[in-house]
C-alpha cells in the first residue's frame, strides 16, 4: 500500500454539489482507504513548494492565489499503486477540455486548473507530499464528513461555456457578471469568501 495526498481544491471544496459528488466518490473506498481528510488553509510557502516544478509559468502566481485563498480539504489515502492508477483514472486529466467523458474532472471541473481535485500521481510523489503536508497539519484521522448530495444547483456546464466566452474575449463582462451569479447559487459562502471565490476561479480565465 502507498500514501497519496488528496486536496479537494477551492471549486470542488466549496461548490457544494460538485463537494457532494466527489466526496461520494472517495468515501466509496472502492479499492482504496480514507485514512484522513480535514479542513486546512495552506500557507503560501507550502503551496510554492508543493507546486516548485511549476514555478515561473506565467500561471503560477494564480495557482498559488486559488490555493491559498480559502480553506480546503486535505488528505491521505492508501492504496496499491495499480489502484491508485485507477483513482487518477477515475478522475480524468488535468486539462479540463481534454477530460475523459464521465470522469470526475469532466462532471465538475470548469476550466484549465480550476479541475477540482489533487490527487498524488505516484508512490514516490504521494510519499514525498504526504510528509511535505503532514509538517502542517495532521493526516491521521477522517476528521469531517460530508453530505453525499446537495440541495445547490450543480451549474459545471454552463460555468465551463460561460469560461470559454471569458477566454475567447467574447461577451467578457455579461459572461463574467453570470459565472458569478452562477457560483452564488453552488456555494453557501457569503462576504470576502463569496468574493475569494469569484476571484480564484475568474482568475483562471485571464
Amino acid at each position: 500500500m502507498s500514501d497519496a495526498l488528496v486536496i479537494f481544491k477551492p471549486d470542488a471544496a466549496h461548490r457544494l454539489a460538485a463537494r457532494a459528488g466527489i466526496w461520494d466518490w472517495i468515501s466509496s473506498e472502492a479499492g482504496w482507504k480514507l485514512e484522513s481528510l480535514a479542513w486546512f488553509k495552506p500557507p503560501k510557502d507550502l503551496i510554492e513548494a508543493h507546486y516548485d516544478f511549476l514555478e515561473g509559468r506565467p500561471f503560477f502566481p494564480w495557482l498559488v492565489d486559488f490555493m491559498t485563498a480559502l480553506p480546503l480539504l486535505v488528505g491521505r489515502v492508501s492504496a496499491a499503486p495499480e489502484v491508485l492508477e485507477r483513482m487518477r483514472f477515475d478522475l480524468g486529466e488535468t486539462r479540463i477540455h481534454q477530460s475523459r467523458p464521465g470522469s470526475l474532472r469532466e462532471r465538475y471541473g470548469i476550466a484549465g486548473g480550476v479541475n477540482c481535485v489533487h490527487l498524488s500521481d505516484a508512490p514516490e510523489t504521494g510519499a514525498a507530499e504526504v510528509k511535505r503536508w503532514s509538517g502542517f497539519l495532521a493526516l491521521d484521522k477522517v476528521r469531517v464528513k460530508l453530505d453525499k448530495s446537495s440541495t445547490k444547483p450543480d451549474h459545471t456546464y454552463h460555468l465551463r461555456s460561460l469560461a470559454a466566452l471569458v477566454q475567447a474575449g467574447t461577451h467578457t463582462s455579461l459572461a463574467t457578471e453570470m459565472m458569478r451569479d452562477l457560483i452564488a447559487e453552488e456555494t453557501d459562502l457569503k462576504g470576502d469568501e463569496l468574493q475569494s471565490l469569484y476571484r480564484v476561479i475568474l482568475g483562471a480565465l485571464d
